[in-house]
Parts: C-alpha cells; sequence; structure tokens
C-alpha cells in the first residue's frame, strides 16, 4: 500500500501500447510548450528592446534642439568672462539648472582644445595648418561644442584643426611615408 506521497500505477490491461500513446501525446504537448514558452520570451525580449529604443529615440528628439540653447549659453559666459564678469545670477541660476537636468536626461558635452581630432566626434571646419607641439591632428579651437547621449552622438564638436609640424616624429605605428 502506498503512503500519501506515492501513487499506486496499476499497468494498463492492454499492454503497452497505451502507455505508448500517452507518452507520444506527453511529449508532443512538452514540446508545443516549450515552443510557446520560447516565442513568449522572445516576443518579451523583443518589446523590452523596442521599448528602450522608442526612449532613447524621444530622450535624443527631446534633447536635440536644446543644444542650441546650451550653446548660447556657453556664448553669453564666453562674453561675460571677456569683460571681466559674470553672467547674471538669473541668468546663471537658469543656465545651471538647464545643464543640471540635460546631464541628469544623460545628454554629455564633450570636444576640448587639445583633444586628438576624431571624425567621428569632431566636425573640421578649418585647417589652421601645422603644429610642432601636435602629434597627432588636434583640435586647436572648438566652434561649438559636441553632445552624445550614451555612444550616440546628437552633435559633433565644431573644431579647427592643427597638423604635426612636417618634421615632427611619426605616431606609433606609423612610418614616415604615411605622415
Amino acid at each position: 500500500m502506498p503512503n500519501e506521497t506515492e501513487v499506486e500505477v496499476t499497468p494498463p490491461a492492454d499492454g503497452g501500447a497505451a502507455d505508448d500513446a500517452a507518452a507520444q501525446q506527453v511529449a508532443e504537448l512538452t514540446a508545443d510548450l516549450q515552443r510557446v514558452q520560447a516565442e513568449y520570451l522572445n516576443y518579451k525580449r523583443r518589446v523590452d528592446r523596442d521599448r528602450e529604443l522608442v526612449k532613447q529615440n524621444a530622450t535624443y528628439a527631446a534633447l536635440a534642439p536644446i543644444t542650441e540653447v546650451l550653446d548660447t549659453i556657453d556664448r553669453a559666459r564666453e562674453s561675460a568672462a571677456q569683460s571681466d564678469s559674470e553672467i547674471d545670477g538669473g541668468l546663471r541660476a537658469v543656465a545651471d539648472q538647464l545643464e543640471r537636468v540635460v546631464a541628469t536626461a544623460g545628454l554629455v558635452k564633450f570636444g576640448a582644445p587639445g583633444d586628438a581630432f576624431d571624425p567621428a566626434y569632431h566636425e573640421a571646419l578649418s585647417h589652421l595648418g601645422e603644429d610642432p607641439e601636435v602629434s597627432v591632428t588636434t583640435c586647436k579651437v572648438v566652434a561649438k561644442a559636441g553632445y552624445r547621449i550614451g555612444d550616440r552622438v546628437v552633435r559633433a564638436a565644431q573644431v579647427l584643426v592643427v597638423d604635426p609640424a612636417a618634421g615632427s616624429a611619426p605616431a606609433a605605428g606609423e612610418t614616415p611615408e604615411q605622415q
């Protein structure tokens, strides 16, 4: 006599034919269940990926026009610095708050004088000639800062570049002919 957790199995009277049919049906239903579970998991992953893409595109669309406002704030700060003053308290508070908000949303400013020129992140507006102090093509002046969200460039930094002087040493892995 079985206990509470055991089930007593009695063999069918017709032999193993019914068992074989039942086992085959269980195998088919199990395969169907596994296929439906895999389809659902793939669907869920696709929806999550699409949802993240929509979020990134919405963030990009919302923050891209704000880069012009940030440029205006930068110009106001530069103008004030040239006249040995600061921007007004109200404007400074608004500018600081706007910069904090866009930074929280993931907008990152990049591009500084002295950065190595990278066409993926910089747009060369002009070539200023050669500079013996640099060993690779370098951003000498930044006309407009660049912005990115994660790895996606919202706007390339607009820069004026200089090349290394003709007689300078070649960069690592570069032969004098490649210079």
